[in-house]
């Protein structure tokens, strides 16, 4: 997968997170799992693209880890809204499987390019 393509991929899990927040019961704890939600799932997104304009190495490797950081706050959410059974697990299923597979990914690159 080329840089172009993670783009697309990390953006359109934003965006179905942002899709998915909107079938949960509104209440002030699930607002709160909202907020950081968004947060957590545009930053993957936001943040990736500025991973591909790094201007070093060591610049590269930090905002990949706030990448990798993001999708695993973002997997948290996922999962305590799961816990929570806030929505039908249905719902969360590919999404939760999405941000595991986003933090596989932004993991493996850190190793590789601390080790280059």
């Amino acid at each position: 997968m080329d840089k172009v393509q993670l783009q697309n991929r990390t953006k359109r899990f934003a965006i179905r997170v942002f899709k998915m927040v909107e079938k949960l019961p509104k209440s002030k704890g699930a607002d709160v799992i909202i907020y950081q939600l968004i947060k957590a799932s545009s930053s993957v997104a936001a943040n990736y693209r500025a991973v591909c304009r790094a201007k070093s190495k060591a610049d590269f490797i930090n905002k990949l880890k706030i990448v990798e950081e993001e999708s695993d706050e973002s997997l948290f959410w996922l999962e305590f809204i799961s816990e929570l059974e806030l929505i039908p697990e249905k719902l969360l299923k590919d999404l939760i499987n999405e941000a595991d597979e986003l933090v596989a990914i932004f993991t493996a690159a850190l190793k590789t390019s601390k080790k280059s």
